[in-house]
């Protein structure tokens, strides 16, 4: 990593934005994050931007390619990743060992599920009631993970795992353990 630029947020004063270079790594053995691509976020950095030890989202660039509500995930030293997934490789015309230009800055926009989910978790109240129950940040899981479906038939399939897990009073972790039959 090179120098990293910080610009200071003229309301909180806080350093929320930074312009950077960074090499795309890539894990080979990392536990439920082997072969995934990613840009290190050291502790110095991250601890200027947000108070947060646990996950927090950014918003700005990554080259040309803008970028929104990306997750910054804690390694537990302090440290955190940008994971940089295929898509984001593909637009950046990027791999691994490659660099590219970071400018981000804290996004505090709220992440807005899916009509077409909501819709679905309405006709069936169980599932609407225990999705209501979850804080802000396991909501956005599920709307990650839906906005991730590359095709309608994927999204639809997500959609229906969704409210399905949901009904039965699954967390999203849970119901992904269930699909791999780790339950």
């Amino acid at each position: 990593m090179t120098k990293i630029v910080l610009i200071r947020n003229k309301k909180t004063g806080r350093m929320t934005k930074a312009k950077f270079n960074a090499m795309i790594e890539r894990f080979e053995k990392q536990g439920e994050k082997t072969g995934w691509s990613y840009i290190y976020i050291p502790k110095r950095l991250a601890s200027k931007m947000s108070d947060q030890k646990t996950t927090f989202r950014v918003k700005g660039k990554l080259d040309e390619y803008t970028i929104k509500q990306i997750a910054l995930l804690p390694m537990g030293t302090g440290d955190f990743i940008m994971p940089i997934n295929g898509e984001m490789r593909k637009q950046l015309n990027k791999a691994q060992g490659d660099t590219i230009v970071v400018e981000i800055d804290i996004d505090v926009s709220e992440l807005v599920a899916a009509q077409d989910f909501i819709d679905c978790l309405a006709e069936v109240p169980k599932a609407l009631t225990q999705y209501e129950k979850l804080s802000q940040g396991h909501k956005n899981y599920f709307t990650k993970w839906l906005e991730t479906a590359k095709t309608q038939e994927t999204k639809a399939n997500r959609i229906a795992m969704a409210v399905d897990a949901l009904s039965r009073g699954l967390r999203f972790d849970e119901m992904l353990r269930e699909k791999k039959g780790t339950v």
